[in-house]
């Protein structure tokens, strides 16, 4: 079977492509060609743009698929044009389409857990959850109206190894290893659904074969934590204590750069459902939130990444962190400084 991985470099596209390789799949990447990456023995690679159609109808014109992942991620662009010309390629000439979305389409509510069925953010495309919303809605009204085989996957927060969001699970390994201080905010009650990556392209290599998947939506995650369970078991896996500061609420806002994970914002206080996924696709995450978390340190430490000295820089998503400014920020709320005046 011909497989072809939009994106394919970097976390989830290159664990979809060594997916894809185990299961004996004829594997095809398209990306810019930008990123270096050890892609498995045999896997093709075609170089375009998706902001460029010339780039991608040289590319893609005339090709047959059995199933395209769509993986890019962070992809946006004016109006969703290059989303309608690539499904325009692609329409009658592949099996199966599944597209990678994200929580951030729904609509934020305290009523857990969240179902495909609940609302979705009015937001701009211009903005994440926005432009994931607006490219869902052309998929499936192409499905509609064509037939068009695409099978939307919704997950939540994803880890693992090759993790490319570096204010995430590696962080956290870090500030623990060397007795760093653990920044938390809002009393640490944010609540987050997490799921391994391999347990996401597992789920979604499935979608390109079920009878039952093309015009649907699935969530794909496992359980969801709190952010003071979230590190108090990353301690336990690390064998570390974790020296815990309570950033007050009205520091927040004015903070001068980052100092926790994003996820551990309001704005990702969420808990999605797989009944959907459990019922129709039989799906069933391998990896628990401890089991999962423990692998990926192995894996940190198996690649000597604790020795991690000049904090990395994702290029799409800016999300990095500030060791220093962090240790400065902590010291400044243990002794009632105002850091947002003097965090020093």
């Amino acid at each position: 079977m011909k497989a072809l991985v939009l994106g394919g470099s970097q976390f989830v596209g290159l664990h979809t492509v060594r997916e894809l390789v185990a299961r004996g799949y004829d594997v095809t990447v398209l990306n810019r060609g930008k990123t270096e990456t050890q892609l498995p023995p045999g896997v093709e690679r075609l170089v375009a743009d998706r902001g460029d159609g010339e780039s991608m109808r040289a590319a893609l014109q005339g090709k047959d698929w059995d199933a395209v992942f769509d993986v890019s991620g962070f992809l946006m662009v004016a109006m969703g044009s290059s989303m309608s010309d690539l499904v325009d390629l692609l329409d009658g000439r592949v099996g199966a389409y599944v597209y990678t979305s994200s929580i951030m389409v729904y609509e934020p509510s305290g009523v857990f857990p969240w179902l495909e069925s609940f609302p979705r953010v009015a937001a701009e495309p211009n903005t994440y959850g926005g432009f994931k919303k607006m490219a869902e809605e052309m998929l499936l009204a192409r499905y509609s109206e064509t037939g068009f085989p695409v099978t939307v996957v919704r997950p939540a927060a994803i880890y693992g190894p090759d993790n490319n969001i570096y204010d995430m699970e590696m962080a956290y390994y870090l500030r623990l290893l060397r007795g760093l201080p653990l920044i938390v905010p809002h009393d640490g009650l944010v609540t987050a659904s997490y799921g391994h990556v391999d347990d996401l392209c597992r789920a979604m290599v499935d979608m390109a074969t079920h009878p039952k998947a093309a015009g649907e939506i699935f969530n794909i995650t496992a359980e969801a934590v709190t952010v003071n369970e979230y590190v108090s078991q990353l301690s336990e896996i690390v064998g570390k204590p974790a020296d815990v500061v309570h950033v007050p609420s009205r520091l927040i806002g004015g903070l001068e750069k980052p100092a926790f994970s994003h996820l551990f914002n309001a704005a990702h206080h969420g808990v999605l459902s797989i009944e959907k996924a459990e019922a129709l696709l039989g799906f069933q995450p391998e990896y628990d939130f401890r089991v999962g978390h423990t692998q990926t340190f192995e894996w940190f430490m198996e690649q000597g990444l604790d020795k991690t000295e000049e904090a990395p820089m994702d290029p799409v998503w800016f999300a990095s962190y500030d060791l220093e400014f962090e240790a400065k920020l902590a010291e400044a709320i243990r002794t009632g400084l105002d850091p947002e005046r003097d965090p020093a």
